[in-house]
């Protein structure tokens, strides 16, 4: 569904903290870090990570599955799969 690095990603572009995106998704601080502290796809209830998509999406970030064609305009980042890179 969603990766920690896409989460501090989502952050990053739009310029909100932790605690602002807690707040945005009515979800806990501690919950926005344990997200973010994941390794790969965040574990957690489907609707703690519902929020969070959401939340992000109102502050108009568009999130990329992998594979998936972007078809929107705007700024954003995109990974390229790099065999052996850092995770």
């Amino acid at each position: 569904m969603i990766t920690a690095a896409q989460i501090r990603a989502a952050r990053a572009l739009i310029g909100i903290d932790q605690r602002t995106l807690a707040e945005a998704s009515g979800l806990s601080l501690p919950t926005i870090q344990r997200m973010e502290a994941s390794n790969g796809q965040v574990r957690g209830h489907v609707d703690s990570l519902t929020r969070v998509v959401d939340a992000l999406e109102r502050a108009g970030v568009v999130l990329i599955n992998e594979n998936a064609t972007s078809t929107a305009g705007g700024r954003g980042v995109r990974l390229k799969q790099v065999e052996g890179a850092m995770p």
